[in-house]
């Protein structure tokens, strides 16, 4: 059975941004191959090994997310008055505010405030409403907060 990958339209473009230039560049490693060829001795070419390896990376990376696009299913506006897949939320605490995206493990990338359904941060906002409290485990300990808006 197929996976399904759960993916905002945001998401899908960049996918389809990044599968573009990775396929951009295999005319690119494929010179280095032959450049590297040239240099004698495959067993002992490191510049063969290096291009090799990055060719790998890249085709592996282009397998994937070409499954993930052939099995993409978009994530559809929700209701705001739930946290939902899609939802972006605006927390607060002791008068900091954070504000977190919730999305697909696909997607996830906390460092730009993504947080995946199936993270502890996730699975704590899933189905809140605004002013409920919500409690946050971390490995830094428990986190309180109130949620402020969903959007």
């Amino acid at each position: 059975m197929k996976k399904l990958y759960q993916l905002t339209k945001d998401g899908k473009q960049e996918l389809e941004k990044e599968l573009v230039e990775l396929k951009s560049r295999r005319g690119a490693i494929a010179e280095k191959i032959a450049d590297a060829r040239d240099y004698g001795d495959l067993s002992e070419n490191a510049e063969y090994d290096t291009a090799r390896e990055e060719q790998g990376l890249v085709e592996s990376r282009i397998a994937e997310i070409e499954d993930i696009l052939l099995n993409a299913e978009i994530i559809t506006a929700r209701k705001k008055s739930h946290v939902g897949l899609g939802s972006t939320v605006e927390l607060s605490t002791n008068g900091k505010k954070v504000v977190y995206s919730v999305v697909g493990p696909v997607e996830a990338n906390p460092l730009e405030g993504k947080v995946s359904n199936e993270s502890p941060i996730g699975q704590a906002l899933m189905g809140k409403a605004v002013g409920d409290s919500v409690v946050i485990t971390t490995p830094k300990g428990q986190l309180d907060y109130k949620i402020v808006s969903i959007n």
